[in-house]
């Protein structure tokens, strides 16, 4: 059939992108079977964890959800018993479930714990107190027979600080405790140092890093960490003995093997038995890799290109989650004896037909290239009148330290289906890079992220892909700020979808949480010096020149992002005239959890495009 762009009849419905593909949180070898955490949008997001069994381990309403330093992680964890560890999302406690009984409190009611890691019959966790001034952080070890289930002070302490911490790690011989730590001047990806102490606390030690994560022991006495000294996030060795020598580079690469510390649960490699490691390796899509005793790298052949996580070793037994290019997210157990890759849960072939294979594009930009994947329009049964051009959506993902990769994605499906393309700019200040890259924001939020979707939107229209009067562009969160700059700067983008995004950069100094309390201080600059910046650079400073139509969506719980932001824009908007939409979802917090809050964003969010561009969208099948 021959219908506009926008308007073409879709399979996908927008409860069908809710349902598609829950989220997996972690995964682990317990026994004879095999675990993963698992979202559960229809119920409200809540994280379930399964079994390889056909089992649900932990039964509604228990929600294994951290929230230390905010966006939480690594909450739950296992024995080889099947004893079942986990955070419950609505008091932060942690609970033991044994493999037959009710999930019994470890910990008492205040604190919150994340990073949660069962070793060698012990149980390391993150804990963050945000009731005493300052708030602080440790890592410790939380008794397993219930004793701290009413006393803080049960729970062992093995280090303290007012900065933060993550991915404790236990040595073979349980003498020695390995974890990451940075202070609140910094962001993990910008100074956090590896940390070395006994466990009965007589001794510490620092080893010298820029930008450390997740230590493995492989020895009582050696340790494999990441850094980034080179400009990327490679392997680095170092002994923790009398000998004190400098840490060695494991087959560095011109790829990441890490990324932002956002998340505690992340595992970018593991050490096998046999003295191999398993890694993710990062140019702008994820790899993963078998490096050799020898060092040298082979790639295995493993679908993931996004989202790569190395989540548990067992033998010559991988367990890898992620999604890839050609097929949804999943988890997959690898044995590398074997040579075979056997699909867990998950990783269902997405349909060519249906579902673009993403393409990495580059653009030219103002500060050097612009990296982005290119999702156009992919209907089987449709096609456009001679010589119409497609409409686009311009993705802005958040942080902005983070990264996107290229993968099947019914979500972005949803829109090429009906004729809509879909472009995911990976701009400066991304991940995946290297650190130049990451770097060439320093400064300049609000200009170069600005210049890169700028230069993105305005490529693909000189090639002829897109129609220039009708591309839109959608964020949220960091992602949301730099929707609302764009249109700001006006005469790109022909409207804008912000969500849960930042507006004003004082107001976000001021409320934003403790995580990113000084993540301004690079980004823009520090307060009190640098304030005519914040104002200046501020969208809601500027609001008056936005004269396209805005949808601003927003939770209401949002700790991050509170919706005072949204709100403040919505006012400016209203009061000059600008068509606009507020949508508040009550109950989601910083990001949307709820099958129904996902149905009915996807929903406004098609509405909003078509009455914007001038095409009448299909809902339904």
């Amino acid at each position: 059939m021959t219908s506009s762009f926008g308007s073409w009849p879709s399979p996908f419905t927008a409860a069908q992108i809710a349902q598609a593909a829950p989220r997996i949180d972690g995964a682990l070898f317990v026994g004879d079977e095999i675990w993963w955490g698992e979202s559960v949008p229809s119920e409200g997001g809540r994280i379930t964890v399964r079994s390889s069994t056909g089992a649900e381990i932990l039964p509604a309403p228990w929600n294994a959800r951290s929230r230390v330093h905010e966006y939480g992680g690594g909450s739950w964890t296992a024995d080889d018993e099947g004893t079942l560890f986990f955070v419950d999302g609505s008091d932060q406690r942690v609970y033991r479930m044994p493999s037959s009984g009710d999930p019994e409190p470890l910990t008492a009611p205040g604190a919150a714990y994340g990073g949660l890691r069962a070793q060698q019959g012990r149980l390391l966790a993150v804990r963050e107190d945000l009731r005493p001034q300052p708030h602080r952080r440790a890592i410790v070890e939380i008794p397993v027979d219930g004793s701290a289930a009413a006393d803080d002070d049960a729970v062992r302490v093995v280090a303290s600080t007012t900065g933060f911490v993550a991915h404790p790690a236990l040595s073979p011989d349980g003498s020695r405790i390995a974890w990451v730590q940075w202070s609140t001047e910094h962001m993990p990806w910008e100074l956090a140092l590896l940390h070395v102490a006994s466990v009965n606390g007589d001794a510490m030690m620092s080893v010298s890093t820029r930008a450390a994560l997740q230590p493995e022991w492989v020895s009582d006495d050696e340790l494999l960490y990441l850094d980034d000294p080179s400009g990327r996030w490679n392997l680095q060795r170092v002994r923790v003995d009398e000998t004190a020598a400098a840490p060695t580079p494991v087959a560095p690469a011109d790829a990441d093997t890490g990324g932002g510390l956002w998340v505690l649960g992340n595992r970018w490699y593991r050490p096998l038995d046999d003295g191999s490691i398993v890694a993710v390796r990062t140019n702008g899509d994820d790899r993963i890799a078998r490096i050799g005793t020898d060092g040298n790298a082979t790639q295995l052949d493993v679908p993931i290109t996004a989202g790569a996580s190395i989540d548990d070793v067992r033998g010559s037994r991988v367990l890898v989650s992620g999604a890839g290019a050609t097929v949804g997210a999943g988890l997959w157990c690898l044995d590398l004896d074997r040579g075979t890759v056997t699909t867990v849960t998950g990783g269902a072939d997405a349909d060519p037909d249906w579902v673009p294979q993403a393409r990495p594009v580059t653009f030219d930009g103002p500060h050097g290239p612009v990296h982005a994947f290119d999702y156009p329009p992919t209907n089987p049964d449709a096609r456009a009148p001679h010589g119409e051009l497609p409409p686009y959506v311009v993705m802005v993902h958040g942080g902005p330290t983070a990264h996107v990769s290229g993968a099947a994605s019914t979500a972005y499906a949803y829109w090429t289906s009906r004729g809509i393309g879909v472009l995911d700019v990976n701009y400066g200040g991304s991940t995946g890079y290297g650190r130049a890259y990451r770097e060439r924001l320093d400064g300049a939020w609000g200009v170069v992220d600005v210049d890169d979707v700028i230069a993105a939107a305005r490529g693909l229209a000189d090639a002829g892909l897109a129609d220039p009067a009708r591309i839109a562009i959608r964020g949220g969160s960091a992602g949301g700020w730099t929707v609302l700059s764009a249109l700001v700067r006006g005469g790109t983008f022909g409207a804008g979808i912000s969500r849960y995004g930042v507006a004003d950069l004082r107001m976000l100094a001021a409320e934003t949480h403790d995580f990113e309390a000084r993540y301004l201080d690079g980004l823009v600059g520090p307060l009190p010096e640098a304030e005519s910046v914040y104002i200046e650079r501020s969208p809601l400073t500027h609001a008056d020149r936005i004269d396209v139509p805005v949808l601003l969506e927003q939770g209401s719980e949002d700790r991050v992002v509170p919706p005072s932001q949204s709100e403040a824009i919505r006012d400016a908007l209203a009061a000059r005239g600008v068509p606009h939409e507020y949508v508040l979802f009550e109950g989601e917090g910083h990001g949307f959890r709820a099958s129904e809050t996902i149905i009915a964003s996807l929903e406004t969010e098609l509405r909003f495009l078509g009455r914007a561009f001038d095409f009448e969208p299909r809902l339904g099948a």
